[in-house]
């Protein structure tokens, strides 16, 4: 599974690459009070796909360590109320107590 996720990662990569190799191209961008920049096509898809992404990674990272913390609580108290409500010693299965000389035998009816 490792080999597969590091062989997307590749592609990934390598086809990023080729995208901006294609498309070096200057880009004016208007910014605020007469400011301009001046940048590449790559440059800019990049810094707006972290501007859309970073967000989404934090709010995920952060639900996910609620949750995490939450589920951890409720393991916690489960294990303590079994704890408390378990014996200390488990009561013996009756039937498996009884020596095998001491166990009765069914004889059918009529039999002697």
């Amino acid at each position: 599974m490792q080999f597969l996720k590091t062989l997307l990662w590749v592609l990934v990569l390598v086809a990023g690459i080729i995208f901006a190799i294609n498309n070096w191209n200057p880009v004016t961008v208007s910014l605020w009070s007469g400011l301009v920049l001046d940048t590449s096509l790559p440059f800019l898809m990049f810094v707006s796909f972290l501007a859309g992404f970073l967000p989404m990674l934090l709010w995920h990272r952060a639900s996910r360590w609620r949750i995490t913390r939450k589920l951890d609580t409720a393991e916690r108290a489960l294990a303590e109320h079994k704890a408390v409500t378990s014996p200390l010693a488990a009561p013996a299965d009756p039937i498996a107590s009884i020596p095998p000389a001491a166990a009765p035998i069914a004889v059918p009816p009529g039999v002697s």
